[in-house]
């Protein structure tokens, strides 16, 4: 009971927080629409003397960008830079008094921001891209859709969370985190399909923690998946992807309890 009393004051906390900011988060509403018209051209221009690529036609292909678009709304996340900054100032130390983990607190201060998003982002970035774009947004099998979003905003949360960590052992590692936000964007399929890359990297991606992200949840939204040359079935997909964020619960379990080992206070 005490943890859902923090969960709820910590997860309010940072919706009022962030509710202050309203036009920073108006403003993001812009970023998603505009990027989505770079691809436009982009791939109208690629598909100009060609009607599909690697199996999937225009209009398939702007609709892969167009779920990955909201997706990315709903789980947008920023516990590694938080943590980094904890770290590096020394105001760490406080949480390690609290009744729950840093962890627990963070997932609770993302729930609330994306709560808050999910009225101020997502909603118009939804109703932009299906009557604008003419983008079908609705997933062909909603149940396991919103499951798979689910798990891929804790899969988000919880890779980040571990890139925040290296901040036990470089206490300011700025650069490894803007280093793995733009690795996670390309091997997550955010970019590109994963099924554009070669047959070899495909196998790899399939054992790595990235492609339960955004590639997952957007082939669950359209209702196929494969990859690596392997096609399963949606529940299947989601069963492993909840496996993975299992074990990714797991792995930063294991780098909590070595970096908390290392943890000097840095900035007292």
């Amino acid at each position: 009971m005490k943890a859902y009393e923090v969960f709820k004051a910590t997860a309010f906390a940072t919706y009022k927080e962030w509710a202050a900011y309203r036009s920073h988060m108006a403003v993001s509403i812009f970023v998603g629409p505009i990027y989505f018209i770079v691809q436009v051209f982009i791939w109208r221009a690629v598909f100009a003397s060609r009607t599909t690529i690697n199996g999937l036609t225009l209009e398939q292909m702007l609709t892969y960008y167009g779920i990955a678009a909201v997706i990315n709304y709903l789980i947008f996340d920023f516990a590694d830079w938080n943590l980094q900054m904890h770290i590096r100032t020394g105001s760490f130390i406080t949480f390690m008094l609290r009744p729950v983990s840093h962890r627990f607190y963070a997932l609770s201060q993302k729930i609330g921001h994306r709560i808050l998003g999910f009225y101020m982002e997502f909603i118009p970035i939804f109703l932009l891209f299906l009557f604008l774009f003419k983008i079908p947004l609705i997933p062909a099998r909603p149940f396991w859709a919103i499951l798979s979003i689910l798990l891929s905003f804790l899969m988000s949360f919880l890779v980040n969370y571990c890139v925040g960590m290296t901040s036990f052992w470089l206490t300011k590692a700025n650069g490894v985190s803007r280093m793995f936000s733009i690795m996670k964007e390309v091997l997550a399929g955010s970019i590109i399909p994963l099924t554009f890359f070669p047959g070899i990297l495909q196998k790899v991606l399939f054992f790595l923690p990235f492609q339960f992200i955004t590639y997952v949840p957007i082939r669950v939204y359209i209702g196929d998946y494969s990859l690596a040359g392997i096609s399963l079935s949606i529940p299947y997909i989601v069963g492993v992807q909840a496996i993975a964020v299992l074990i990714m619960f797991l792995v930063s379990e294991i780098i909590w309890r070595l970096g908390i080992r290392k943890f000097t206070g840095v900035g007292i």
